[in-house]
């Protein structure tokens, strides 16, 4: 019995405490045993006899629940107080950067590379250790900021948010809907890198290509996306062609045809906003000779609105779909269509949302022309209020 309390029970018993509660646990165990207690303890325990002699002083002296774990100034020095000017040459080294009345800095140096200079010059110190020196004299791991939105932020920006947000709230008092449309980032298909970390079991991550070469991948493609400002609910139309005007249409109407007309039976209209570039562009006549198209087929004008030069990552899509997405594929290679079609539609988050997705096999032609006789037959009426980025296409009427 002796034999199996020394083998197992001081080891499970001395795992569950601190350096304290080990002290007095083996000097009240060297009490109990009596003469040689002291020894026996250590023997059987690893605790040094002097660490057992002080609990038992600690014992007797009753000052056990002082809330210490270690007597006042006791346990290793601090670096500053063993090694003189040891924080201001850690500090040069770092070479901070930043505003020197700001009372945050950084380094563009990593820890072990400062560690390393520090030793060259007879210091002794530890990675870990510039660390936390480093945090105490107000240093911070900082990331580049997305702060400056560009020279041509225009005057007119806060307005013309405004005029969105007025005009999306009559037409949701219509029973209309307000659909935030874009073009995520295009993919390769196959087995190549995704950004991105996930739990997986030890010795088994997913080896991928080296090298994001287009030769090597399968295809690659364009998941244009449909965000339902009242609903919460997504649509991906995943195109394996260009990202051309006709295929942000063609993505505007799969998603009426599937999912709009069913949510709004008694809509009066369907209200778009959008970024100012790309394929749905202010400035781009085949997305509005495209719409002229969608429009005659479901009898419902089209009102859109463009955000600002230098606000798409104000545009809903962005934050309410497409970082979402981001996250549910995160480190996990897109080796084909089928996985990414599963993935978006398994996309969902706390607040509702749900996503469907599906593949577009169209054939887009780029460099397609629109003469100033095509657009002039548009039935297109703009606002008085930057009527470039306010406008509404109506059915025409010979339709």
């Amino acid at each position: 019995m002796q034999q199996w309390t020394t083998a197992l029970v001081y080891p499970i018993m001395l795992s569950q405490f601190n350096e304290r509660q080990q002290r007095l646990y083996a000097a009240s165990e060297a009490l109990r045993r009596g003469f040689g207690g002291i020894s026996i303890v250590s023997r059987e325990t690893g605790i040094s006899r002097v660490t057992i002699t002080a609990g038992i002083k600690q014992l007797r002296s009753g000052i056990v629940q002082d809330g210490r774990i270690r007597a006042a100034g006791a346990g290793r020095k601090l670096l500053s107080y063993t090694q003189a000017d040891i924080v201001q040459e850690t500090c040069i080294i770092a070479d901070p950067k930043g505003d020197p009345e700001n009372l945050i800095r950084w380094t563009s140096y990593s820890m072990e590379h400062i560690a390393n200079v520090m030793r060259k010059k007879g210091y002794t110190i530890s990675s870990m250790s510039v660390y936390r020196l480093l945090k105490t004299q107000g240093f911070a791991l900082k990331a580049n900021k997305k702060t400056i939105e560009g020279k041509g932020a225009h005057i007119d920006r806060n307005a013309q948010f405004l005029h969105m947000n007025e005009r999306a709230k009559e037409a949701i008092k219509t029973g209309s809907p307000v659909i935030s449309i874009d073009c995520k980032k295009k993919e390769l298909i196959g087995n190549f890198k995704n950004n991105g970390r996930e739990w997986i079991p030890k010795g088994k991550a997913i080896p991928v290509n080296v090298y994001d070469f287009l030769s090597l991948a399968d295809s690659k493609i364009a998941p244009y996306g449909i965000y339902d400002v009242v609903h919460n609910s997504g649509f991906v139309n995943v195109g394996i062609d260009h990202d051309t005007a006709a295929f942000s249409v063609e993505s505007i109407r799969r998603w009426w045809e599937y999912f709009g007309q069913k949510e709004y039976p008694d809509a009066k209209s369907i209200m778009i906003t959008a970024d100012g570039g790309g394929s749905n562009g202010t400035k781009n006549r085949l997305f509005k000779v495209e719409l002229q198209k969608l429009t005659n087929q479901i009898g419902l004008p089209i009102l859109v609105s463009h955000y600002p030069p230098y606000t798409s990552k104000w545009n809903a899509i962005e934050h309410k779909l497409f970082s979402f997405i981001s996250i549910n594929w995160r480190a996990k290679p897109l080796v084909s269509l089928e996985v990414v079609i599963e993935l978006l539609n398994h996309t969902t988050t706390k607040s509702g949302l749900k996503v469907t997705a599906m593949i577009d096999k169209n054939v887009y032609k780029t460099g397609i022309k629109v003469t100033d006789k095509e657009l002039e037959q548009l039935n297109i009426q703009k606002d008085d209020f930057h009527p470039e980025w306010n406008y509404a296409i109506s059915p025409h009427p010979s339709v």
